[in-house]
C-alpha cells in the first residue's frame, strides 16, 4: 500500500470530519453547542486554563461522536445482516457518546456556574430545601438503579421488561413523594390507585411478572423514603 504524503493525510482527516459533520445530526448539534460554549466562555473572560478545559471537553465529545460513527459504518460493512454482537458493538459506541456528553454537561456547569457567581455549596443547600429538586433527584436515582439492576441481572432491556419494573418503581415513587409532601388522604388514595393501575398494566401486557412489579414498587418506595430522610434531616 502506497504511503500517503503529509498533505494527503491532512486532506483525508479533514474530509472525514466534514463527512461526519454533514451526515450526522448529533455531530452538528454537538459542534454548535461547543462553539457557543467557547464564545460564551470568551465573553465571560475565562482564564487560559478554563478555556483549555472547555475545549478539551468539547473535543472529547466530538471525538466520541466520530468514533461511534466509524464503528457503525465498520459494523455495517462487515455484516449486512442483523447480529446480536453487531448491535452490542453499536450500543457500546452510543454509550461512549452518552458518557462523554454527560461529562461535558457536568464540566460546563462547573465552569459557567463559577463565572456566574453561583457556588455549588449554595445549590446543595437549595436542593435540601426544595421539594422539586429532591423529587427530580429521586426519579433520576430510581432510573439509574433500575437500569443497572437490569444490566446486572441480564433480564429485559434497560427501558423494557426485566427485574425490576421501572414504570412501577416510578409510579410508586411518585405516590410516596406525594404522601410525604401533601398529607391529603384523598389525593394519596387517588395516586395510589393510579400506581396500582400502572403496575397491573405491566403484568396484564406480560411485560413484567408479578414479582418484578412487586420489587419495582419496593424499590420506588424505599429509595424515595431514604432520600427524603437523608436530605431533609
Amino acid at each position: 500500500m502506497q504511503q500517503q504524503s503529509l498533505a494527503d493525510s491532512f486532506n483525508a482527516a479533514i474530509e472525514g470530519f466534514v463527512y461526519v459533520f454533514k451526515s450526522q445530526r448529533n455531530m452538528r448539534l454537538h459542534f454548535l453547542i461547543g462553539l457557543l460554549a467557547v464564545l460564551l466562555g470568551i465573553l465571560l473572560n475565562f482564564t487560559y486554563i478554563e478555556v483549555m478545559v472547555l475545549c478539551l471537553t468539547i473535543a472529547f465529545v466530538l471525538f466520541a461522536e466520530m468514533f461511534n460513527t466509524a464503528i457503525e459504518y465498520t459494523v455495517d460493512l462487515v455484516s449486512q445482516e442483523y447480529h446480536p454482537l453487531a448491535r452490542i458493538v453499536k450500543d457500546i459506541g452510543a454509550g461512549a457518546v452518552l458518557l462523554s456528553a454527560i461529562t461535558a454537561v457536568v464540566i460546563g456547569y462547573i465552569l459557567f456556574a463559577s463565572k456566574a457567581g453561583i457556588r455549588i455549596e449554595d445549590n446543595i443547600l437549595k436542593i435540601r430545601e426544595s421539594s422539586w429538586h429532591i423529587t427530580f433527584i429521586i426519579l433520576i436515582l430510581i432510573l439509574v438503579v433500575v437500569v443497572l439492576s437490569k444490566l446486572y441481572l441480564r433480564r429485559g432491556t434497560p427501558l423494557r421488561g426485566g427485574m425490576p419494573s421501572g414504570h412501577t418503581a416510578i409510579a410508586f415513587s411518585i405516590w410516596t413523594i406525594i404522601s410525604l409532601l401533601y398529607p391529603n388522604s384523598l389525593v394519596i388514595l387517588l395516586v395510589f390507585i393510579l400506581a396500582i393501575l400502572v403496575a397491573r398494566s405491566r403484568v396484564s401486557f406480560k411485560i413484567h411478572s408479578l414479582m418484578e412489579v412487586f420489587i419495582g414498587a419496593l424499590v420506588g418506595v424505599s429509595i424515595t423514603v431514604f432520600i427524603f430522610q437523608f436530605l431533609r434531616k
